[in-house]
């Protein structure tokens, strides 16, 4: 049994998780933290993380940004594995994390899903057989009409997968409105689509002389990311101190 305190317990993708975790039988959130404090839960709640005097095996963490600071602290005080879902960091809490990962097991990945996790491992395959034939390389992403960046980190992702898999390095294209010219050979075309509520579609496509092939990748709700937090806080627990990636727990299975 996998001991879990949810860092951002009372957010969408917390109350997500505890649902998940109610499912699994290898799992069991002990304790919640969040500073929202309405909603009522099977487990204790705490303001802090600095509160919580429950005893646990991984933190799984989707708050926010201006969070992270005392829940490093706290991981590093404590020596306490975690699961970073949370996004934005700067660059500071980036460092930070770093250096967390030296005394404590820490798991951050620019996708928590276990398709696109495995679609990582077969893109790596596929693009060590079309590259080299000559194939085009096209990304297209779709995201509901709130999100915020563009590309998205999971496209930006799975180009570095491909292009880490190569001989030599691809240029990634964004735009081409702003070039009249044709396209070269050595690029990654990267499109972002932004409407209604699409949760996260990547399309990932090899384009050659008479035929295409294509990948693809569609989350239908945000419960594929919860899914993957509680697979990866399994993985963790009792892990050595590091710093570990979905990559890492779907090799584990």
């Amino acid at each position: 049994m996998t001991r879990i305190i949810m860092h951002g317990c009372n957010g969408k993708m917390g109350q997500m998780i505890s649902g998940i975790v109610k499912e699994d039988a290898e799992a069991e959130i002990v304790a919640g933290i969040d500073t929202y404090d309405v909603v009522k839960n099977d487990y204790p709640v705490f303001k802090t993380i600095g509160e919580c005097d429950v005893d646990a095996d991984v933190i799984i963490d989707f708050s926010n940004a201006n969070a992270m600071d005392g829940l490093i602290d706290h991981c590093a005080k404590t020596k306490m594995p975690v699961v970073l879902c949370t996004t934005g960091l700067s660059e500071e809490q980036l460092a930070k994390v770093q250096e967390l990962s030296k005394t404590t097991a820490v798991l951050k990945s620019a996708n928590m899903s276990l398709g696109i996790n495995t679609l990582m491992d077969i893109l790596k395959q596929a693009v060590k057989v079309f590259a080299p034939a000559g194939f085009d390389i096209e990304i297209v992403e779709k995201h509901h009409n709130q999100k915020l960046d563009a590309p998205s980190g999971t496209a930006l992702a799975l180009a570095d997968v491909m292009n880490d898999a190569m001989d030599q390095a691809y240029e990634y294209k964004y735009d081409r409105s702003k070039e009249r010219k044709k396209r070269e050979k050595n690029e990654i075309g990267i499109s972002a689509v932004r409407g209604g509520t699409i949760v996260g579609e990547h399309e990932i496509i090899f384009a050659g002389t008479d035929e295409v092939i294509e990948f693809k990748h569609t989350a239908y709700s945000k419960a594929v990311f919860g899914k993957g937090a509680v697979e990866a806080a399994k993985f963790l627990k009792g892990k050595a101190a590091g710093l570990y990636d979905m990559q890492d727990v779907i090799k584990a299975k």
